[in-house]
């Protein structure tokens, strides 16, 4: 197994909405980009959700995800694993990021969404029980169908309108800031 490390994440002082995967994959390490594999359908979403298109340079998608006041990260800072899969994770190699600093830097944060379950899982077991209780207690967990290609239970369509969710979310947060 390989030793692999996570990305920092893409943030602003302002954001109001975080968007948690688990790991980056093998074509994401590879490019040193959040969700760089070609029929991952993570920024074909967001493309039609706030206009970060694939066919834009990485750095303008990132500008336009924190402009619409989201925050992208992973919850795992590293662990060993075989190839992409999140089921291939040795569970016992797991050590998350340092969400206590984060949330404390981001304290705008009242929406987390999750890139499928074994963020939402891992987030819950390793992360949520370590957190001062008042740092989550207004905040909002949301769990999304992944966007990876290995979801293939879930058609494009589907995905799309429950990424929906992300925008509503994200609106009502900034409304309630003004």
């Amino acid at each position: 197994m390989s030793l692999i490390f996570s990305f920092p994440p893409v943030s602003a002082p302002s954001v109001t909405t975080l968007i948690l995967g688990s790991m980056p994959g093998e074509a994401s390490l590879r490019a040193q980009e959040y969700y760089a594999h070609p029929r991952n359908l993570f920024w074909k979403i967001l493309g039609e959700l706030i206009g970060a298109n694939p066919d834009l340079p990485y750095p303008a998608r990132l500008q336009k995800l924190t402009g619409a006041g989201l925050a992208l990260w992973d919850v795992l800072q590293s662990c060993e694993r075989e190839g992409s899969l999140d089921g291939d994770i040795d569970p016992y190699s797991i050590i998350p990021n340092d969400f206590a600093t984060f949330f404390a830097s981001h304290p705008r944060i009242e929406q987390v969404f999750f890139n499928g379950a074994m963020a939402e899982t891992s987030f819950r077991r390793h992360v949520l029980k370590q957190l001062p209780a008042d740092t989550t207690r207004s905040m909002r967990f949301t769990r999304l169908p992944s966007t990876s290609p290995a979801n293939a239970g879930f058609s494009y369509a589907r995905r799309l309108e429950a990424w929906r969710q992300i925008i509503t979310a994200n609106k009502a947060a900034q409304d309630s800031l003004t």
